[in-house]
């Protein structure tokens, strides 16, 4: 397994930074340079930009928005926080510097798991930033919190929903179909030389400012992603979309199993797109 001594060290910067400005508008960044590497890539600019900025040790959700659910998980442990599931919350804000510490901490794990999966060969069989992503916030849950991996019921708990608004079967299946029909298109049309594959989920992750001004926004880049991944291998508009509603009730049945019952944020978003990655990967092999 080689390491990057480099990029391990800015691994340790994007995870202090993604806790300072919080998990949630860390992710919205990755979503905005994942449109300006599109755009770069797009325009025979290379995908510089989307390999080592936006999926890279700066903005990759496995480093940033990991370190930073992390480090809110920690404060909650130490009661800074009323709860450690709210990923909108900058924790610059606390004034503790050990708070950003484990931030940088789990920024340090986010490399160095997803480099373990790929040395393991998992690379061509799912997504390994988003499997890194829910291990390191199991790994947190584990460390920080005061909750089991799986709660006692699966009941959805009233007071802990994940999107409320889209967790109805007919709203998960709607959003689904759309966002997925939209970023299969984008993908075909685009390929993934210039970026397609990534677009649906960088708007996606874009439009997460929305969520973060406390408006009920979609959220959307686990159907996005997969439906572009399944829309490339195919090369079927509908297929794409079909591995979009995939995508969204992956994300809702982690939500239920995992994420509802616990007193720590474990991302459904991203276990929804490593579950539909690895579907469309043992049917369409790299």
């Amino acid at each position: 397994m080689e390491i990057d001594a480099a990029a391990l060290a800015a691994a340790f910067g994007g995870g202090l930074f993604g806790a300072a400005v919080g998990t949630l508008p860390a992710f919205i960044f990755t979503g905005l340079l994942v449109l300006a590497g599109v755009a770069a890539a797009a325009s025979g600019g290379g995908t510089d930009i989307l390999t080592h900025a936006a999926f890279g040790p700066v903005f990759g959700p496995h480093i940033s928005f990991g370190g930073g659910a992390a480090a809110t998980a920690y404060a909650y442990k130490r009661g800074l926080l009323e709860t450690g599931r709210d990923i909108s919350i900058p924790l610059m804000g606390l004034n503790r510097t050990d708070v950003l510490l484990v931030g940088g901490a789990f920024g340090l794990i986010g490399y160095l798991l997803n480099a373990l999966w790929q040395a393991v060969g998992l690379g061509p069989k799912t997504d390994t930033i988003a499997l890194t992503v829910v291990v390191s916030a199991m790994i947190a849950r584990l460390a920080f919190g005061n909750s089991t991996l799986i709660g006692k019921s699966f009941t959805p708990n009233e007071a802990f929903h994940w999107v409320r608004h889209q967790e109805r079967p007919a709203q998960a299946a709607a959003i689904g179909l759309g966002v997925g029909l939209l970023s299969a298109y984008m993908a075909g049309v685009l390929g993934v030389e210039r970026g397609g594959g990534v677009l649906g989920f960088g708007i996606a992750a874009a439009t997460l400012v929305f969520a973060q001004f406390g408006l009920k926004a979609p959220v959307t880049h686990h159907i996005a992603l997969p439906a572009a991944t399944a829309a490339i291998a195919s090369g079927n508009l509908y297929v794409g979309a079909l591995f979009g509603i995939v995508g969204a009730f992956a994300a809702e049945a982690f939500s239920r199993i995992v994420h509802m019952h616990g007193d720590t944020h474990v991302d459904p978003p991203a276990a929804g797109i490593a579950a539909a990655t690895l579907l469309a990967r043992l049917i369409w092999p790299l």
